[in-house]
């Protein structure tokens, strides 16, 4: 699989190609932690975290993801021709000079929507999202590998914010960001049993819920939150410094145009 995948990244480029996104070839691939949980083990550890299993192999249509997290300079745009309410830390509604290239925060999962839509796109599918994180690599804990993070590989452990989007290595897709920096709204709802139930092909979370789901980890986090399979949720209305989005579009609805 990782053979083909990259022989599709390089022929790709040359047949079709998508501004400011990274081409996600389809194919098969294990969803879900497939590496040992020491506390997931012990009998009072909660339920919830252990929400990214059984590990499973499923397929996903190829499509484009944005290479990076959408920044406070592409949603401003967004804002000033919708007349959306910007984030409520902006001073005069406008996002603080000298950070234009940090992820936006402090939107919703609607607001996230709402944008990915005026730009012809929609939030990933989470499954596209694991896809996406784990790259060419196959069962690994993160983007990169198995071993710890460091400072040198994401954003992460500290208590200033988010930072500029792609300082830190892409992953083998070429995504930067995908660990770290801002946790990242998907299009799914959060079922706590949906990797046992889901369909093997292009999953698209439960029909209905109270959560959404989020992944990737932030700037607040520790290591474990950022692996490839860790899940997070929040409510479609909540807002918070450690959230942001990015956009995906797929390869059919590009093709058509």
């Amino acid at each position: 699989m990782a053979r083909l995948a990259a022989g599709l990244l390089a022929v790709w480029p040359a047949i079709c190609s998508e501004p400011g996104m990274v081409f996600i070839p389809g194919g098969d691939f294990v969803r879900g932690r497939s590496h040992k949980s020491t506390d997931a083990e012990l009998a009072w550890y909660p339920n919830p975290l252990k929400d990214d299993t059984p590990a499973r192999k499923i397929r996903v249509s190829a499509f484009y993801l944005d290479e990076a997290e959408v920044t406070n300079e592409r949603y401003a745009r967004f804002a000033a021709k919708t007349r959306r309410k910007p984030p409520h830390q902006w001073p005069e509604g406008k996002p603080p000079q000298g950070k234009e290239n940090l992820p936006v925060v402090n939107v919703t999962w609607h607001d996230a929507a709402a944008f990915c839509e005026w730009e012809g796109k929609r939030l990933p599918t989470e499954a596209e999202w694991e896809r996406a994180s784990r790259g060419l690599g196959e069962k690994h804990i993160y983007p990169w590998g198995d071993r710890a993070p460091t400072p040198e590989d994401a954003r992460y452990d500290v208590f200033d914010g988010p930072g500029a989007v792609c300082r830190f290595p892409k992953n083998s897709f070429g995504l930067c960001d995908i660990a770290g920096n801002v946790w990242e709204w998907t299009g799914d709802w959060y079922g706590r049993t949906y990797y046992a139930e889901a369909p093997d092909w292009d999953p698209k979370g439960p029909s209905q819920g109270l959560y959404r789901v989020l992944r990737g980890g932030s700037w607040f986090d520790q290591p474990a939150f950022l692996s490839s399979s860790y899940r997070s949720w929040a409510r479609p209305t909540e807002k918070s410094p450690t959230m942001g989005f990015r956009c995906a579009k797929p390869i059919r609805a590009q093709e058509k145009q």
